[in-house]
């Protein structure tokens, strides 16, 4: 009896994060669209100021204003319309206004993030625990997909995740000590720095940029020194299967640069949910 209760309460917990997880999703659609924008406006203001030039007046863009709209008429998103995946199922994914297609991003997102969030619930049910990586995984998923779009790490996500890991092993949420969550950063960090240095100095050329670096470390930060191992043998063998099949297939974009930081955030997933030793069974070591 004790036991059946216990696993209807695990599901309760589930379901109620999973929820969440579908509004957060929502949320970080607008992120993942927005803050590469906004990061375009404040270079633009930034090297306006360098050169003497007066900065264009434009009006205010962030990840509350303006309201969400069509990126094509400028129909704005009314709250039905917004509704985490319903909207997009009753609208069969297209604009009211003008009919344009909004592509299945918008709902995998928010699918991705709320079973990211459900399993957080049922793993360690509504605790700091599970506060804690449902916010790593709110940010691994903003991080994957902004870099995939734009080879960009913003330091707005990377370096709040990197804190975010320490704090959270210092107050005891995560099964990491301190001192294994603080070597773990340096160590990541470190790590793809030699390796960039290295390739940079054997080629002449920038193999990855620093927010690679910085994502290492939050999640050496988030799983210790004793993951990096693991985490980076994944994200290795994802990112080199994706790219021979997006170079067979026409798929490689312009210079044939593949980013690397979406293979880090699938390996750091995959860690939270089967375990860093588990990747090494996976790639059979």
């Amino acid at each position: 009896m004790l036991t059946d209760a216990l696993r209807d309460l695990r599901w309760l917990d589930a379901g109620l994060l999973g929820a969440l997880g579908l509004l957060m999703g929502s949320f970080l659609n607008v992120v993942i669209y927005r803050l590469p924008k906004m990061m375009e406006r404040q270079w633009a203001a930034e090297c306006a100021e360098s050169t003497g030039l007066a900065p264009a007046d434009a009006a205010p863009f962030n990840l509350m204003v303006p309201r969400s709209a069509c990126q094509k008429c400028s129909h704005q998103i009314r709250w039905f319309e917004n509704i985490p995946v319903l909207s997009y199922v009753f609208l069969r994914g297209k604009c009211s206004g003008c009919g344009i297609a909004f592509g299945m991003r918008y709902p995998l997102v928010e699918i991705a993030t709320a079973a990211l969030f459900a399993f957080a619930g049922w793993r360690w049910g509504l605790t700091p625990t599970a506060s804690a990586w449902c916010a790593f995984s709110a940010a691994i998923v903003a991080l994957a997909m902004i870099d995939w779009d734009t080879t960009l790490l913003p330091d707005d996500i990377t370096l709040p995740l990197l804190w975010g890991g320490l704090v959270a092993a210092a107050l005891g949420w995560t099964s990491v000590p301190l001192p294994a969550s603080l070597w773990g950063a340096v160590a990541g960090y470190l790590f793809l720095w030699a390796i960039y240095w290295a390739f940079k100095l054997v080629t002449g050329k920038e193999g990855m940029g620093y927010g690679d670096f910085k994502l290492f470390a939050a999640l050496g930060a988030w799983f210790g020194w004793q993951a990096l191992v693991p985490i980076i043998l994944m994200a290795s063998v994802i990112g080199a299967i994706v790219g021979i099949a997006l170079k067979f297939g026409g798929g490689l974009r312009e210079g044939g640069y593949v980013p690397f930081g979406p293979f880090l955030a699938g390996a750091g997933l995959t860690a939270m949910v089967f375990g860093p030793q588990s990747i090494l069974q996976f790639v059979g070591l």
